[in-house]
């Protein structure tokens, strides 16, 4: 079904599976998928993001691992990131993902917007490439793209194009803005949306009691969000809290520019997810300290959550 407002719960940011010579990984991108939709409990996946090395493919690997992550869903929605340079490259992959029922697709602002007028006005030229039946989610990743949106550039790009649905939040600091907008639709001002936030969830804590609606994300332990989002829905908030803080450490760790990627598939790896937490380069890889220390934190965690219990390293 096409995504709408009304979309809750928590969508896993996907990476993209590998083998080691750079080829793309089809066994692992299945597993992938049964996993984050099936044990670990995800509502949606999020597929081509910035976690995805969406750059890296061209354009015909990236529409060939949108459908079969897409058929492999069995009905749960999944949103593909089309962000491109220019809009004719948009534009093709989002026809083509939501022609083989993608629920929508996640648009970004390009580096180069500098002035609140000119970031309207660009998403409003991509909804007129893309069409304004596709169901889209603006992100919002302003230490990643460089663009500034305040909860008032927000609420514009928003009210001009109803085809937006979703706002991936994942502004830092970025409590107060989720309150504001939360506070325009109050008041009347805008129209209600889903928000769903990032940055590995290192705050979704409390991003939850300020009126987010869920997670979209890609820490290593999609379960673990699952479960802290029904607990904050629930208003089992010390439960919720007590959860989060066991993870931070891993989670914190996982942030990290420029190895964060490899950190999560390197855990993914571990839990037996994917074959290989190989990327397709130019990618950095763990050093073996690096590693040792992610096996700490591991050990640390599951003395608290089962879910951190892998198998041994050989030796």
């Amino acid at each position: 079904m096409p995504l709408d407002h009304t979309a809750r719960g928590v969508f896993v940011i996907a990476p993209t599976p590998f083998h080691e010579d750079g080829r793309i990984d089809d066994a692992s991108t299945d597993r992938m998928t049964d996993f984050f939709l099936g044990e670990a409990g995800a509502d949606g996946m999020t597929i081509l993001g910035v976690m995805g090395e969406a750059p890296k493919l061209d354009a015909e690997e990236a529409l060939a691992i949108s459908k079969r992550i897409i058929r492999r869903a069995g009905g749960k929605p999944v949103i593909v990131g089309v962000t491109a340079p220019g809009f004719a490259a948009m534009r093709t992959l989002a026809h083509g993902v939501m022609e083989a029922g993608a629920a929508g697709v996640m648009i970004a602002p390009p580096p180069a917007l500098r002035t609140d007028d000119a970031t309207v006005g660009y998403f409003r030229q991509a909804i007129e490439a893309i069409g304004e039946d596709i169901p889209w989610v603006l992100q919002d990743y302003p230490q990643l793209f460089q663009v500034q949106m305040t909860p008032g550039v927000i609420r514009r790009i928003i009210s001009e194009n109803p085809s937006c649905v979703m706002l991936k939040h994942e502004d830092w600091p970025g409590l107060e803005k989720i309150s504001a907008l939360r506070g325009f639709q109050a008041d009347g001002s805008l129209r209600p949306i889903s928000i769903l936030c990032g940055n590995g969830g290192v705050f979704l804590d409390f991003e939850m009691e300020r009126g987010a609606d869920g997670a979209m994300t890609g820490y290593a332990f999609p379960d673990m969000l699952a479960e802290l989002v029904k607990l904050s829905a629930a208003g089992e908030r010390d439960r919720a809290h007590d959860l989060f803080d066991a993870h931070l450490p891993l989670m914190r760790y996982e942030l990290q520019p420029g190895v964060g990627l490899s950190v999560r598939k390197y855990v993914l790896a571990r839990r037996g997810v994917l074959a290989s937490p190989a990327q397709r380069r130019p990618g950095p890889a763990l050093s073996p300290q690096a590693k040792a220390e992610v096996e700490y934190l591991l050990a640390r965690l599951a003395r608290f959550d089962a879910r951190a219990k892998v198998a041994p390293l050989a030796a």
